[in-house]
């Protein structure tokens, strides 16, 4: 299918707290059973990006490239998960990116907009009823990318 988003999203997981692709694997497939992981990539604390699906450049999301993000919009979509989201007490939804974190999706953001400019940017919380990725997507995406390319609908 032809892809149309790319969401972000939070490990929900308490501030300064580094979450690794093993964890994510065991949370999703051991944690869940899900053959699939959530995320395309992650954005660990010190911004590197870590891939946990393998996608080709091309538009369309083939099967083998599917994770499981959010029900109903895996077909036509990319997840960028951040480590964080929860405050230090691990009670409430935070924006905990580090200065590297906020950096590095801003970049992955512009690049993804730069080779597929129809896609839509949005957070998880656009298209479910939680807090991921604990913060406004579409307040912090102005000025970053054309007004075209920011979603505006929630649930």
């Amino acid at each position: 299918m032809k892809l149309e988003f790319l969401m972000i999203h939070c490990t929900a997981t308490p501030e300064g707290r580094e979450v690794t692709a093993e964890d994510i694997r065991k949370w999703h497939i051991e944690g869940r059973g899900w053959r699939r992981v959530g995320y395309t990539d992650l954005i660990q604390l010190d911004g590197r990006i870590v891939n946990l699906t393998p996608f080709d450049q091309d538009d369309e999301v083939e099967s083998w490239e599917l994770t499981n993000g959010a029900r109903g919009m895996n077909g036509i979509s990319r997840h960028i998960v951040y480590s964080g989201g929860m405050d230090n007490e691990y009670k409430n939804p935070k924006d905990t990116r580090t200065e590297q974190q906020e950096y590095v999706l801003r970049a992955y953001v512009i690049e993804m907009v730069a080779r597929y400019p129809d896609i839509k940017v949005c957070g998880h919380n656009q298209f479910a009823n939680k807090a991921c990725p604990s913060f406004d997507v579409p307040s912090w995406l102005l000025g970053i990318i054309p007004q075209k390319n920011i979603y505006e609908k929630t649930v």
